[in-house]
């Protein structure tokens, strides 16, 4: 089992960083691929990013390719994303989730969730 806490989230303006973090606990961090998904108000949860194992591999919504960069260090347990240049349209709950296969985009794939963490982007 993996127990995941999210942290990062904050109040910024059009055109800031925010760096979210998600800290892992249980079994070993390396064998799950990692995930970043968002929920606005009213909408279904999206997927934002997703990262091997191993952190060799990587994908990204088209939203936000060239704005967000997600990581991982398996040493301490943590995954990572940054997030630059931001709009409006990136408010939302942000959640970080842990998978066994490597799905990335569908949150079904996924067996292990954060309690998530609040963006909100001005304009």
């Amino acid at each position: 089992q993996v127990q995941l806490v999210e942290s990062g989230g904050g109040l910024v303006q059009a055109g800031g960083s925010l760096r979210l973090s998600c800290a892992a606990s249980g079994r070993t961090f390396s064998n799950y691929a990692m995930g970043w998904f968002r929920q606005a108000p009213g909408k279904e949860r999206e997927f934002v990013a997703a990262i091997t194992g191993s952190g060799r591999f990587t994908e990204y919504t088209e939203a936000v390719k060239g704005r967000v960069t997600i990581s991982r260090d398996n040493a301490k347990m943590t995954v990572n994303l940054q997030m630059n240049s931001l709009k409006p349209e990136d408010t939302a709950v942000y959640y970080c989730a842990a998978a066994t296969r490597w799905g990335p985009r569908l949150a079904h794939d996924y067996d292990y969730w954060g309690q998530g963490t609040q963006v909100t982007v001005s304009s």
